[in-house]
């Protein structure tokens, strides 16, 4: 299997299906996922990440929008598609990967997600987040 079918099927049975089991097995060790700002993810962390994120939305579908694979890296463009749990509407962010294999688990990961966009299509963050920021709006709980 090559490693992007790999975290394709991880992203399947992870965050569409929730089974949570598949976190750990995939891991070299337990600190080998982070890049989410602020985040460095352990597989107990990805148990916590993965209920309340699909609380918040329904039916995902992780879709690779581009990929590469050199050597034992992987790099993926990715399109997360879903169903508001708040409102019925759909959503839609990116995000990119990169990991770093070992055999056929991850010995490192780097994410990088579109959390504004998600959290803006929500409702949990005003529409233009960026650009009321960029002319010195302040968001005020």
């Amino acid at each position: 299997m090559s490693y992007l079918e790999n975290i394709e099927a991880w992203f399947k049975k992870v965050w569409v299906d929730q089974d949570l089991d598949g976190i750990e097995d995939s891991f070299t060790h337990p600190d080998a996922a982070g890049g989410l700002q602020g985040l460095s993810l352990s597989p107990e962390d990805f148990r916590e990440l993965v209920p309340a994120m699909r609380a918040l939305f329904n039916d995902p579908k992780v879709t690779t929008l581009r990929a590469e694979e050199t050597g034992d890296w992987l790099w993926m463009l990715v399109q997360v598609t879903g169903i508001s749990a708040q409102d019925g509407r759909d959503l839609s962010f990116t995000g990119q990967v990169a990991m770093r294999f070992e055999g056929d688990k991850i010995a490192e990961a780097y994410n990088h997600f579109d959390f504004i966009s998600f959290f803006e299509q929500i409702g949990a963050l005003p529409e233009e987040t960026i650009a009321l920021c960029l002319s010195g709006e302040q968001l005020q709980p």
